[in-house]
């Protein structure tokens, strides 16, 4: 099997409709420790790092604040599970409809594609759009050139006395 086929195989599973067993059980990932290990935050608030399978690397990613079901294993001292199932937005309210979901986890932050749609959602009180540009994205690596409509004026009332 091709590596083109077995990724398209692993994003088809993704989409799958996933519960938890007894044995299995939903964490946060806390951070990336690289090597494919995640430091990973349970119900009670342990953490503890997590291995990613081979099926998942380099396919499927995963950040900060993201959740998933894991599985614990036996041999290791510093890892104490595997990464089973990688949950989505639709997987987590699939979870919560069936009551499922950890109430700790429900204060949690928002995801991350929650809270950016939140952000960039243009503000309804003003008509959607302004003439202010301090809402703006200011790039520190550049130069910055201010143009007043002062300065503007007095160059082109220079330029046309030249004339």
């Amino acid at each position: 099997m091709s590596k083109t086929t077995k990724k398209k195989l692993v994003v088809q599973e993704q989409g799958e409709f996933v519960l938890p067993t007894n044995v299995e059980e939903i964490v946060k990932i806390v951070s990336s420790r690289g090597n494919n290990l995640h430091e990973v935050e349970t119900i009670k608030g342990d953490r503890f790092l997590v291995s990613m399978p081979p099926k998942y690397r380099k396919t499927i990613w995963i950040k900060r604040g993201d959740f998933v079901i894991i599985e614990p294993i036996e041999e290791g001292d510093k890892v104490k599970a595997e990464i089973k199932f990688i949950l989505d937005e639709e997987h987590i309210k699939d979870i919560k409809q069936q009551k499922l979901w950890p109430k700790e986890f429900d204060n949690a932050k928002q995801t991350n594609k929650e809270s950016s749609r939140e952000d960039c959602a243009p503000d309804k009180s003003d008509g959607g759009e302004s003439d202010d540009d301090s809402d703006l994205f200011v790039n520190t690596n550049r130069p910055q050139n201010y143009v007043t409509d002062e300065s503007s004026e007095e160059s082109s009332d220079e330029s046309q006395e030249e004339k």
